[in-house]
C-alpha cells in the first residue's frame, strides 16, 4: 500500500474513532420516552408527546447515520486493493465498534417498540418536517432480519476474537482508546449474539445487513460492513437530487465567499438531501464558525495548535467532534448564508478565543446544551457569543430538550443586530450580498 493510501486510511480511522466515542452515549441511552406507559394506557399520544417522539426518532436516525457513514468510509479506505482488514486492524476495530453500537441501538429500539405496538405505529408515520418517510420503522424491521447478514456478524465477531489480543493493545493510542474500550465492554454481548444467532432472527439489527454485493469481497466475512452510496441514501431526502450529484457550492463560489468573510462570521449551511436535515426542523440545519486564515488570526492575536492539517479557516462540530477545518470541508455544501455580529474587533477576538477552547471535544448526539463537555454545531456559536458585547441567546425547547436549533439561532441573531453578509444556493447557484442576501434568507425560511 502506498503512503498516500495509508495516510488516508489512518485519517479516516481516527475520525471514525472520534465519531464512535461521540455516538456511544446516545446509542446506549436509546430513545427516552418517560410518558410511554401513560400514553399506552390512554391509547394515544398527545400532541406534545408526538413531537417529542418525532424529534427523538430523528436524532436516533442521525446517530445511526453517523455510524453508518463511518463504516462506509472505513470500508472504502481499507478494501483488499489497499491491504484489506487483515492489514488494517485499527480500521477493523473502529468499524466493529461502530457496528456493535448500531446493533445495541437497534435492539434497544426493538425492545421498546416490540412490546408497544402504539409506539411502533407512531414511528411508521411520515414526518415531512423532519424528513422522515412513511413506514421507516417497518423498513428497518424487514431490513435487519436477513439470516445471511446475521451469519456474517458471527463471522466478523470470530475475526475479532482471533485478533483480539492485538486489537486490545491499540488502547495505548489515546485516539483509539474509547473505541477499544467499547469493544471490551461489548465482549459479553458479542458472545451472547454468537451463541444465539443461528437459533433465531434478531428482531432488529443494523442497517448494514440491508444489501448484498456480488463481489467476492462483499460476500466475504466482512460483508457485515458492506456499504455503498445506497446504504447512506436511506437517510437522505428521496428524490431531491440524483445520487452522486455534485454540491451546488462550487470551488469558485467557495473562493469568492472566502474573500468576503471575516473572522467571527457565522456560516449557516445546508445539504439538499443530507441526513443532518433529520435532526431538527427548518431549512437551515447546520452552523460553522469562521475563524479566519492564519494572517487574519495573527492580526487578532489568535493561535491554533500546530499540526491542524490543511489550512484551516473554520471551527465546526460534526460527527467526529469539534474540529478546525478547511473550507473544502465545511463549504462542501449546497447552500449557505453568512451572518456577521455587531461587535468590535476586540469582542470578536475574545469570542473566537472562547469558541476555539472547545476544539477537540466530541459531538453531542444527545443534544444536551446543559453540559459543555460535548457540543453540537450551534452550541459552538452559542458558547462563543453568549454574553459578548451584550449579546444573549436563549435556549428553546425542542422535543423536550432545551437547545438552539440553527433556525432559532438565525432568528435571535438577526434580532440582536447580526447582519446578513451573503447567501448562496437559494434560488440560483450564485452569491448575493447586502439587501438581496437578506431577502433570499427570509424567502428560504418563509417557504417552509
Amino acid at each position: 500500500m502506498n503512503e498516500d493510501c495509508q495516510r488516508s486510511c489512518d485519517t479516516l480511522v481516527r475520525e471514525g474513532a472520534r465519531t464512535v466515542a461521540g455516538a456511544a452515549p446516545a446509542a446506549r441511552a436509546g430513545i427516552e420516552l418517560p410518558f410511554l406507559t401513560a400514553a399506552v394506557a390512554r391509547g394515544y399520544f398527545t400532541p406534545d408527546e408526538d413531537e417529542v417522539i418525532r424529534v427523538r426518532y430523528a436524532q436516533y436516525l442521525g446517530v445511526r447515520g453517523a455510524l453508518l457513514s463511518t463504516l462506509a468510509e472505513l470500508e472504502n479506505a481499507c478494501s483488499p486493493a489497499k491491504g484489506g482488514w487483515e492489514k488494517q486492524l485499527p480500521a477493523f476495530a473502529v468499524a466493529f465498534a461502530a457496528a456493535c453500537l448500531l446493533l445495541r441501538q437497534a435492539r434497544g429500539l426493538a425492545g421498546l417498540a416490540g412490546v408497544n405496538p402504539l409506539l411502533a405505529k407512531k414511528l411508521d408515520e411520515p414526518s415531512i418536517l423532519h424528513g422522515i418517510p412513511r413506514k421507516t420503522f417497518t423498513f428497518l424491521f424487514r431490513a435487519t432480519t436477513d439470516p445471511l447478514r446475521l451469519l456474517q456478524f458471527r463471522e466478523a465477531a470470530a475475526f475479532y476474537e482471533k485478533h483480539r489480543s492485538t486489537i486490545v493493545e491499540l488502547v495505548s493510542d489515546p485516539e483509539l482508546a474509547e473505541a477499544i474500550a467499547l469493544l471490551e465492554e461489548e465482549k459479553e454481548r458479542i458472545e451472547c449474539r454468537k451463541r444465539d444467532i443461528m437459533r433465531r432472527r434478531l428482531a432488529y439489527g443494523w442497517h448494514s445487513f440491508l444489501r448484498r454485493h456480488r463481489s467476492a469481497w462483499k460476500q466475504s466475512i466482512f460483508g457485515v460492513f458492506e456499504w455503498s452510496g445506497r446504504a447512506i441514501s436511506e437517510l437522505r431526502q428521496p428524490g431531491v437530487k440524483p445520487a452522486g450529484a455534485p454540491k451546488r457550492v462550487t470551488p469558485e463560489l467557495r473562493e469568492k465567499i472566502l474573500r468576503l468573510a471575516r473572522p467571527g462570521d457565522v456560516f449557516v449551511t445546508r445539504h439538499d438531501d443530507a441526513m443532518s436535515n433529520l435532526f431538527l426542523p427548518g431549512h437551515w440545519p447546520h452552523a460553522a464558525f469562521y475563524i479566519g486564515d492564519a494572517s487574519q488570526r495573527t492580526a487578532l492575536g489568535l493561535e491554533i495548535s500546530e499540526g491542524a492539517g490543511d489550512p484551516v479557516v473554520f471551527l465546526e462540530a460534526k460527527k467526529d467532534g469539534v474540529r478546525f477545518r478547511p473550507a473544502t470541508d465545511t463549504l462542501q455544501v449546497d447552500a449557505f448564508v453568512v451572518l456577521r455580529p455587531p461587535l468590535p474587533s476586540s469582542d470578536i477576538a475574545t469570542s473566537l478565543a472562547r469558541g476555539m477552547r472547545h476544539e477537540g471535544k466530541p459531538y453531542d448526539f444527545v443534544f444536551d446544551f446543559r453540559n459543555s463537555d460535548r457540543l453540537v454545531c450551534t452550541e459552538v456559536i452559542y458558547r462563543a457569543y453568549h454574553g459578548a458585547g451584550g449579546l444573549a441567546f436563549s435556549l428553546v425547547e425542542s422535543g423536550g430538550r432545551l437547545c438552539l436549533p440553527a433556525e432559532e439561532l438565525i432568528s435571535q441573531a438577526l434580532a440582536q443586530g447580526f447582519r446578513v453578509v451573503a447567501a448562496c444556493g437559494v434560488g440560483k447557484d450564485e452569491i448575493v450580498s447586502g439587501t438581496r442576501a437578506e431577502l433570499v434568507l427570509h424567502a428560504s425560511r418563509s417557504a417552509l
